[in-house]
């Protein structure tokens, strides 16, 4: 019986991707989450509650954006960047998680932050936003992760899966619900296994039968 596992980046150190030279470019991203006893239908535990949003370009990512390492630190840019699309919410060098090198033509560094909010605080993010600059333009809305799996084994995560995401987002989804403890391996495997399932089967209904 095969393992599933989850594809990972290659990971680097903070300190690491600091010595990189000029010809990379550095991105960085905020997970925003809060634990959620609510039950959705009064049954299903929706456990946490995890930001992202939809882009301009129609592709989800977490907040956040490029810094010019030139005039900005990883985190003064980062917050420029929260500060249009989020408004007054600051991060610190506290809520570092994650560094990666991604793959292809573009040499990019995606940092990631995550910093856990109370329910009432993460509402809150949600209503700033609607307000902040960047509403309707470059950001399209804020959206709710749901972190669970109906009975059909596709409702719910599988399915939020399914959607494209933007560069390396859905793995640092990925990862960032695994070094927190928010999902198990196990758990995370078989929903990308099933969201796999699910667009390769929905390809299949579009390529015409072959003769």
């Amino acid at each position: 019986m095969s393992t599933l596992t989850v594809p990972e980046l290659k990971q680097i150190s903070r300190e690491a991707a600091m010595r990189l030279g000029p010809g990379w470019s550095h991105s960085c991203h905020a997970m925003l989450y809060a634990a959620n006893p609510g039950q959705l239908f009064g049954r299903i535990p929706m456990r946490f509650s995890v930001l992202m949003q939809m882009r301009f370009d129609g592709l989800l990512g977490f907040p956040g954006g490029f810094v010019d390492r030139r005039f900005w630190s990883l985190e003064n840019g980062l917050n420029r960047v929260l500060g249009l699309g989020l408004g007054g919410l600051r991060l610190t060098e506290a809520d570092y998680l994650s560094s990666h090198l991604t793959e292809g033509p573009h040499r990019v560094v995606a940092h990631l932050y995550a910093r856990q909010l109370t329910l009432e605080q993460l509402h809150a993010v949600e209503i700033s936003a609607v307000h902040s600059r960047d509403h309707g333009l470059e950001v399209l809305g804020l959206v709710r992760v749901p972190l669970y799996t109906q009975k059909d084994r596709v409702g719910g995560f599988p399915n939020f899966l399914s959607n494209a995401f933007v560069s390396t987002a859905k793995y640092q989804l990925l990862f960032a619900l695994k070094v927190l403890n928010m999902m198990p391996s196990e758990k995370l495997a078989e929903a990308l296994a099933a969201a796999t399932e699910k667009q390769k089967k929905a390809l299949e209904k579009l390529l015409p039968a072959s003769s």
